[in-house]
């Protein structure tokens, strides 16, 4: 199956579910949670205070070498955007900053799977959430203690304010 039939056919519309498309163009789907969107939303509107010259994506579509991969929460900058259309779905290279924001039914495997492609489609960095607010950093050269972008240390911990 190709990106353009699942988002031409209303069988895949409106489903309580993210669909991937893994190497062999089949799907994937993992359930939404609440918790899951309020940490997504949460992400979003922090890089958007933050990170003011780019744009931010819920649920940014990227190809690569193992299917479609749909990040949580992506971010790129006006460069990105001025040579990357949002008609090009999905994005053939990674906006600058993907997040995958960590379910319980997620496996650490799979989790390192993402972030390596995304990395390998040009992110500059890869983040991990977990349902509690705790951010994880990855670049090409590994973990980092801290993002590259200019995001002030602080602003992660109101992640972890969320009212649970």
């Amino acid at each position: 199956m190709q990106w353009s039939q699942v988002l031409a056919d209303p069988s895949l519309q409106n489903l309580p579910y993210k669909i991937e498309l893994n190497q062999q163009g089949n799907i994937e789907m993992s359930p939404a949670s609440n918790k899951h969107g309020l940490v997504q939303t949460e992400v979003s509107f922090l890089l958007r205070q933050h990170l003011r010259r780019g744009r931010t994506i819920t649920e940014c579509v990227i190809k690569t070498e193992m299917g479609i991969k749909v990040a949580d929460v992506a971010w790129g900058s006006d460069v990105f955007f001025q040579s990357h259309s949002l008609e090009q779905d999905p994005f053939q290279q990674a906006p600058e900053i993907c997040v995958e924001i960590i379910s319980p039914g997620n496996r650490s495997s799979e989790m390192q799977q993402k972030t390596q492609l995304y990395l390998q489609q040009g992110a500059q960095e890869v983040w991990l959430v977990d349902l509690s607010g705790h951010c994880r950093f990855f670049s090409a050269e590994g973990e980092r203690q801290n993002t590259r972008f200019e995001i002030p240390g602080q602003a992660f911990a109101g992640l972890k304010d969320i009212p649970w």
